[in-house]
């Protein structure tokens, strides 16, 4: 027999309602919409903590066919996943499939979502709510499943994000003689694992650490959810990395903080990048790689500092991708050069970082 169908609805701040159905964990939640393109990889999207605070929605219309992966561990971390839970406040999708079929499934997207208390609705028109999302920009929202209690609209971005996502403690993944900081602002487990797999010893900091006074190689500042600018700390000890001329590579919200940490600017997205798919041409070639994308800031490349040039420019909407400084080691990738989910094609940005290491 059939489970009966729960009702649910997405409401956005401008007034407009989308009903669907649950499914996951039958609770009210807010935060602000987005959407992702990507057509596979949603355990790795959700555990991205980069979607920290945000209700996701994937355009890609069919989602939890091939199940949930086991929990299994490798040099410390979750094999199959890129962070311990489920980040995103909730996921919205056009058709949810129950039954499910793959070697590696241990459970439904359903029951993992019951687990970690993650609602989700189905039923609705995901490409009239991404052509909203696309014209009038990212919106605050909130589903309500049950009516009884109310629910407010939030920005999340006004929050700590990054504090709620990073370690707390120190963390060293030991590999080779070569180490590494790691400013964790909220750092997918791929990032380690492409170190790890380079013979890289990896140091784990809190965002907010005084990782100058650590002796290592390089340094690498992650990637993370929400506005780089509360990110004061972390920008100020960059700052001071920089005096050093120790390599220093940024990932994402990591890219915006090196930038800030230069005086340039950032500014916040109309609706972002967000998927697997995301054209970017490296500046001075004729290459244009496809990359893997979460981010809702981007630096305003008319704020670059003289020693400094654009690396990368998205070649969808030319937003910048990529600063790199002109003599000295240091990198910013807008895009997630380790993927997961999405191609490898950027990986060479590591190979370049690790060269750099003394």
């Amino acid at each position: 027999m059939n489970k009966q169908k729960i009702k649910a609805k997405l409401i956005l701040e401008d007034g407009s309602e989308f009903a669907g159905y649950s499914f996951g964990y039958e609770g009210n939640t807010n935060g602000e919409v987005v959407f992702n393109t990507g057509m596979v990889g949603y355990p790795e999207t959700m555990t991205d903590p980069s979607y920290r605070g945000q209700i996701l929605v994937f355009t890609f219309p069919l989602i939890g066919n091939y199940g949930i992966p086991s929990k299994e561990m490798e040099n410390g971390l979750l094999k199959n996943f890129e962070s311990d839970s489920i980040h995103c406040r909730a996921i919205i999708v056009s058709d949810y499939s129950s039954e499910y079929s793959h070697w590696s499934a241990e459970k439904s997207l359903s029951e993992w979502m019951i687990e970690e208390k993650i609602p989700g609705i189905y039923g609705i028109d995901t490409r009239m709510l991404t052509r909203k999302l696309r014209n009038k920009g990212t919106m605050l929202g909130k589903i309500i499943i049950d009516e009884k209690s109310n629910i407010d609209f939030v920005d999340p971005n006004k929050t700590n994000l990054v504090g709620e996502v990073s370690v707390k403690d120190v963390v060293e993944y030991k590999s080779g003689k070569q180490k590494i900081i790691l400013v964790d602002c909220g750092t997918k487990n791929n990032i380690i694992r492409a170190f790890l797999g380079r013979d890289i010893t990896v140091i784990r900091v809190p965002y907010d650490y005084d990782f100058t006074k650590i002796e290592a190689n390089g340094i690498v500042i992650s990637n993370g959810p929400g506005d780089p600018k509360l990110n004061t700390k972390t920008i100020e000890h960059a700052k001071i990395a920089m005096q050093n001329n120790k390599p220093i590579l940024g990932i994402c919200l990591g890219a915006q903080i090196l930038a800030l940490a230069t005086d340039a600017d950032t500014y916040k997205l109309k609706y972002g990048h967000r998927g697997h798919n995301q054209p970017c041409n490296e500046l001075g070639t004729n290459r244009c790689y496809i990359t893997s994308q979460n981010h809702g800031y981007a630096v305003n490349s008319k704020t670059i500092k003289e020693d400094w040039r654009e690396w990368f420019v998205n070649d969808n909407d030319g937003t910048n991708e990529g600063i790199i400084h002109i003599s000295k080691p240091f990198f910013a990738s807008q895009f997630h050069p380790e993927a997961s989910p999405g191609p490898d094609d950027s990986e060479f940005i590591f190979d370049m970082f690790v060269r750099a290491l003394k």
